[in-house]
């Protein structure tokens, strides 16, 4: 999913990701944002605003964007749902995710993946700085609303279905107790990225591993796990494997060591072996049932079965590296920027133009149990392996146990927009942006 120059947090869709259960009907009618509930519920700690990031050059997983082949259409006039209830909750939250597309989009790579059908770089940039400007300026939410369907026009995801049928699902960024070294009880290591590890320069797949000048298929996470193929590229131990698999999983972790330090770790590449899902392997053989499938019922099945744990997770043959990141650079999403709680979105790159404001219409986990209606502006600034078509995408709920929880239980169907200046404004607009280098 990233290069060796990427360090993204790793988008799957915490219960997608351990079940790769594809939507099956028509989504809900969604309402507006609950006033009751924080716009940002998930986090346990939560930026002010973005810090600046690394440099780093964003890769997504696979092939290039195939330019005209977008997977969202255009809606016409009257057509566009209404914004009308979107209040201004966690609007600090908005602001740093727009900064942080805006900060993007001035990046020289981030115009190879333009044109996204007939969108162009020029009218993305435009779009994310137009809508910057108006939330800045505007805090009546009927009056900013009036000004987003005078400005903007809308596309809708065809969906998985044609119809604009999005399955949401949700990740964060899980928080666990390591040590640097193998001692007491930390016995199970996360690794670097191994110096064999063959991957296309201009995309960041993985081709294999390179061995005396050829590239042959990188060995599997049974084959790594049961020998020392990677002795001497440990990055940090962990005491329980399933953790280490939850790593995996979400691509990043801040990891509490023994003096009391932490240390951030994200994404740094894969064995190019395509994900198979633990989670519907339990419920194929009966181990789990299907309507009750859960990250805590997994969790929950091999606390009573620790002897499955090791062959249900080699039955997974992809396998994860990873690299020590900055705390300033942390969590960070594909293109490079950190991404915001309920702010952030990851979606299939090669469907959709990064970077993007869209409008997520769907339901959302509230803390307790149970769910909420939601419409809320989001920026698309992630991607993810399990997410690979226009029917899906992914919610960053924030970081650590309370994240957990909610990512953990999101998995509702709803409505994806994205919205871009209608040519009128978008001449207006592009006037008023500072050049691009």
């Amino acid at each position: 999913m990233r290069s060796r120059r990427g360090h993204g947090l790793w988008a799957a869709g915490l219960l997608a990701a351990l079940a790769c259960q594809p939507p099956a009907g028509v989504g809900p009618v969604a309402g507006p944002e609950d006033e009751g509930e924080p716009a940002v519920e998930a986090a346990d700690t939560v930026p002010e605003a973005a810090p600046e990031p690394a440099e780093v050059e964003p890769t997504w997983p696979g092939s290039r964007r195939v330019v005209g082949r977008p997977g969202f259409r255009a809606v016409g006039r009257g057509g566009e749902p209404r914004v009308e209830r979107l209040g201004a909750a966690d609007r600090a939250g908005l602001l740093a995710a727009l900064e942080g597309s805006l900060r993007w989009f001035e990046k020289p790579s981030s115009r190879e993946y333009y044109p996204a059908g007939v969108i162009t770089h020029e009218r993305a940039r435009a779009s994310v700085f137009a809508f910057r400007e108006l939330v800045e300026r505007i805090e009546d939410p009927v009056v900013l609303a009036e000004q987003i369907h005078q400005q903007f026009d809308f596309y809708e995801s065809v969906g998985v279905d044609g119809k604009g049928t999005v399955l949401f699902t949700g990740y964060y960024a899980p928080t666990f107790q390591a040590s640097r070294t193998q001692a007491g009880p930390y016995r199970h290591p996360l690794y670097r990225l191994p110096p064999d590890l063959a991957v296309d320069p201009s995309t960041g797949a993985t081709l294999g591993r390179l061995v005396n000048d050829r590239v042959v298929p990188y060995p599997t996470r049974a084959t790594i796990e049961s020998t020392d193929l990677l002795a001497g590229l440990e990055l940090a131990w962990l005491a329980d494997p399933f953790e280490v698999y939850l790593v995996h999983v979400q691509g990043s972790a801040a990891l509490s060591l023994p003096d009391g330090s932490t240390m951030h770790v994200g994404y740094a590449g894969n064995n190019g072996h395509a994900y198979e899902s633990v989670a519907r392997q339990l419920v194929e053989d009966g181990k789990i049932r299907e309507d009750q499938l859960s990250l805590d019922e997994v969790r929950a099945y091999f606390e009573a079965n620790p002897g499955d744990l090791e062959p249900y997770l080699r039955r997974n043959p992809r396998y994860v590296f990873f690299r020590e990141l900055e705390p300033e650079n942390w969590p960070a999403g594909s293109l490079g920027i950190p991404v915001t709680p309920l702010r952030s979105i990851a979606t299939d790159k090669t469907e959709f133009p990064p970077g993007g404001v869209t409008l997520v219409i769907t339901d959302l986990q509230k803390r307790g149990g149970g769910t909420r209606e939601f419409e809320g502006f989001m920026l698309d600034q992630d991607s993810g392996d399990a997410i690979r078509t226009p029917g899906r995408a992914d919610i960053y709920f924030g970081i650590g146990p309370a994240a957990e929880k909610l990512a953990g239980g999101q998995h509702s169907e709803g409505k994806l927009y994205y919205l871009f200046l209608n040519d009128e404004r978008f001449r207006a607009w592009r006037a008023q942006m500072p050049p691009l280098d």
